[in-house]
């Protein structure tokens, strides 16, 4: 079974709805689509324009620079007559790979800008590429997935891709003055002035230790709290000033890094959504699909890996059992049985890819 990592799922605060998942233990129910989503403000309330025709061809292959191209492309095994499930479409560089090998690709992101921008950057390719708005831990509600329709591969490059990271009317980043927003897509629950503004103290150490792996994350909460207390944050320059000012600044590493990754991972419920989706995965694939996941955080990978290294284990044994037993879970076979890693001229190219870890397997037919 997928275990989490100590405590992580704990640090939500009362009221923080993963759908009636019980997806961290690999049990999840299938997704509901949440009805319950607020109206978005900011950069989400004007909608992405629905015509990107205007864009050039450089810039729309400069919206976000994909990681591993090579080993994605090699290990997905695209081909006419195949359809992959891109579940993270982000600027659609990993599917004009597959497109361009001829497979038929749906593209699933829960940004509607990135939507607009892939399907102009994408709309050459005709009927073989399509467009599903939604978070990819709804890949049971694809109408042609509950329709029966199984795909040959499916892709999940987590993170923030570049382009939502450099706007500053995202709020993604505290390099750049913008709005405390954070969201990937209108359907996440919170902003992260809500987070920021409304959490408790317990709540807020809670998040920045188990999501940001942050040591000083008790201090960080308490200066937190006080300032909020005197005036609410508004700005994402606001907040790593005050976690600047809480912890001091020690070589090159920004304070309020680890922070910033923290919220971000609370208000799109990232590990809740990954789980889902690693939930979900073999009832999406068809028998021989392949499963290929980037991560680009310690939890993240963790999760991971945890979950296929369960899913490919034949037998399981236990030390009160007087000999193994089939393993009911059994699903999976490891095409690597490591993460990959970067190569040193993508890191020197890319150098965002750095953190980056590739997993790959392919679902195993259960009839053989």
């Amino acid at each position: 079974m997928v275990r989490a990592a100590s405590g992580v799922l704990f640090a939500r605060p009362s009221g923080f709805s993963n759908n009636g998942q019980d997806a961290w233990l690999g049990t999840a129910r299938h997704p509901v689509k949440d009805t319950g989503a607020r109206a978005a403000s900011g950069w989400l309330s004007a909608r992405a324009p629905a015509d990107f025709s205007h864009i050039a061809v450089e810039q729309a292959g400069g919206y976000h620079l994909p990681v591993f191209p090579v080993e994605v492309a090699g290990w997905m095994e695209a081909c006419a007559g195949k359809w992959i499930i891109d579940g993270t479409l982000g600027g659609g560089g990993h599917s004009e790979l597959f497109l361009k090998a001829g497979a038929a690709v749906l593209g699933v992101d829960r940004d509607p800008e990135a939507l607009a921008h892939a399907r102009a950057r994408l709309g050459g390719f005709g009927d073989r590429f399509a467009t599903w708005e939604g978070n990819f831990s709804r890949l049971l509600e694809i109408p042609a997935i509950q329709h029966g329709q199984r795909a040959d591969g499916l892709l999940l490059d987590l993170g923030v891709s570049s382009r939502q990271f450099d706007s500053a009317a995202r709020g993604f980043s505290f390099m750049r003055e913008g709005p405390l927003d954070m969201r990937m897509g209108p359907s996440s629950p919170h902003t992260a002035a809500e987070v920021v503004n409304a959490w408790s103290e317990a709540d807020l150490a809670r998040i920045f230790f188990e999501f940001g792996e942050e040591p000083k994350a008790r201090r960080i909460a308490a200066a937190i709290v006080k300032q909020r207390a005197t005036k609410p944050f508004e700005t994402t320059t606001e907040l790593a000033a005050c976690i600047e000012a809480a912890v001091g600044r020690h070589g090159r590493t920004h304070p309020a890094t680890r922070a910033f990754q923290a919220i971000r991972m609370a208000v799109n419920e990232e590990l809740d959504s990954l789980a889902a989706a690693l939930a979900a995965a073999p009832s999406v694939l068809k028998p021989g699909g392949r499963l290929l996941v980037i991560t680009f955080h310690s939890l993240e990978d963790r999760m991971v890996k945890r979950f296929l290294r369960h899913r490919s284990t034949p037998f399981i044994d236990d030390p009160g059992w007087p000999e193994p037993r089939p393993n009911p879970d059994f699903q999976f076979q490891l095409l690597a049985r490591k993460a990959i890693i970067p190569a040193a001229e993508e890191t020197t190219r890319n150098p965002r890819a750095r953190s980056a870890k590739l997993r790959v397997a392919r679902l195993l037919d259960p009839t053989s």
